[in-house]
């Protein structure tokens, strides 16, 4: 048992490692805005159904962690370990001219361990929000002048959260929860002017950096009753507490040449203006989430998500702050799950078998278009034989999501998007006080 032990905590300061130093980048000019694209609360099994998770309280015959829903882990039974891989594929869209990318890091590291039949209390570290673009549009400088110049735009970076949650069941019917999260990370955004064409001629370029952290707050709620004997309704909602983060910018001014001499690309000719240690504030949206689920239990499960946040409250104070107006943002997700025979002795009878589709008004409203985003997502969960004498229960889970965010009315870029996600699931009984040793 202790040797168990041991191997299982050297595995996890691994993981805890590699998930700590990985830096995960989005592929998309609309995680400009804001604090990057937000990732979502889910992990794999929840987002292959749509992102099906609020009225979720459990998937099967195995123990899985719920962050969207903290009010669920108080199903949990079994100490439960989850980590998983993403990659994303994307596709841009605009004026005919299409441009694909990729990308692929470590997810998610989570941990659930009961402490009676009736709590159980969740941490781990998740993806908040992903930074990444780079892409120009040219400019004039009046209609007699016919030197061309490009705005140039980048940025890169991300935030994540690192939370500790605790969900207990009260009396029959009724499961509360809570999330305790820390955000940090850094953005930069970078804008700047280039003449392409002019060989020594001089650019300019302005860099933002945001260093952020804060905490967050997340409630949890659950209603559930059985419908007959094998039947369970639950009805879900969540709420992430409208916090403040803070944040530490600076921005520095510089202009460099437009030429490339030897090793040296483009140098920088001298800094015009630079501020640092710049303290602010960012305020973040209220979010509220409501859903339900009925599930059969080991065969079918069937639900509905409705969400909508205050985005129109959300506010960036620091010097890269650059006046855009959010829009309040709402989406919805339907999707389920399907187990053939969880007694069969045929493999392709036990697997789990998901599917969902998800849409999303965003919270952005570009050249008078709303910038929504959709996408149908399908995934299995594999279950893995374990050793004889081991009271341990393996699944890998994968999910696959296709969508398109944005458009290409009014000059903008449609996104056509291929997310893939892996994750390794483990349930055994740690803590355990065993009679023989």
């Amino acid at each position: 048992m202790r040797l168990q032990i041991k191997k299982y905590l050297y595995i996890i300061g691994i993981c805890i490692s590699a998930t700590a130093n990985a830096q995960t980048n989005s592929s998309s000019p609309y995680s400009a805005f804001g604090l990057g694209a937000l990732r979502g609360d889910q992990l794999p099994q929840y987002r292959a159904m749509g992102g099906l998770s609020t009225g979720v309280r459990s998937l099967g015959g195995y123990s899985n962690i719920n962050t969207a829903n903290p009010a669920a882990y108080s199903s949990i039974q079994i100490s439960t370990f989850d980590i998983g891989a993403y990659m994303n594929r994307t596709i841009l869209e605009r004026g005919g001219v299409s441009e694909a990318s990729g990308n692929f890091a470590l997810n998610h590291l989570n941990f659930a361990i009961p402490l009676s039949q009736r709590s159980a209390f969740s941490f781990g570290l998740m993806p908040f929000s992903d930074m990444g673009y780079n892409y120009a549009s040219p400019m004039s400088f009046g209609s007699a002048d016919t030197t061309r110049a490009n705005r140039v735009f980048s940025g890169e970076g991300g935030l994540s959260k690192a939370y500790i949650g605790y969900g207990v069941q009260i009396g029959k019917h009724l499961s509360v929860g809570a999330n305790v999260s820390y955000l940090f990370g850094k953005l930069n955004n970078i804008s700047g002017i280039e003449f392409p064409n002019q060989l020594g001629a001089t650019n300019s370029k302005i860099e933002n950096t945001r260093e952020i952290n804060g905490f967050n707050y997340d409630l949890g709620l659950q209603y559930h009753t059985t419908l007959n004997e094998k039947t369970l309704l639950t009805l879900g909602y969540t709420n992430s507490l409208g916090t403040k983060l803070n944040s530490t910018a600076s921005e520095v001014v510089t202009r460099y040449a437009s030429y490339v001499s030897g090793d040296i690309v483009n140098p920088t000719l001298d800094t015009v203006s630079s501020v640092f240690g710049n303290e602010e504030k960012i305020t973040l949206p209220m979010r509220h989430s409501f859903g339900f689920s009925i599930n059969r239990a080991n065969k079918w499960l069937l639900g509905a998500d409705i969400r909508y946040a205050k985005w129109s409250d959300y506010r960036d104070g620091s010097l890269f702050d650059d006046q855009t107006q959010y829009e309040n943002s709402y989406g919805a997700s339907v999707g389920g799950q399907w187990t053939p025979d969880i007694t069969s002795i045929r493999y392709w009878n036990v697997v789990d078998y998901r599917f969902g589709l998800r849409y999303d008004k965003t919270y952005l409203n570009l050249n008078g278009q709303d910038i929504n985003d959709m996408a149908v997502s399908l995934g299995l969960g594999l279950p893995i034989r374990a050793q004889a004498g081991i009271q341990a229960y393996y699944k890998i889970n994968l999910t696959a999501e296709y969508g398109q965010r944005g458009t290409l009315t009014n000059n903008l870029v449609k996104e056509r998007y291929f997310n893939f996600t892996v994750s390794f699931m483990l349930n055994d009984r740690w803590f355990q006080r065993y009679r023989y040793d």
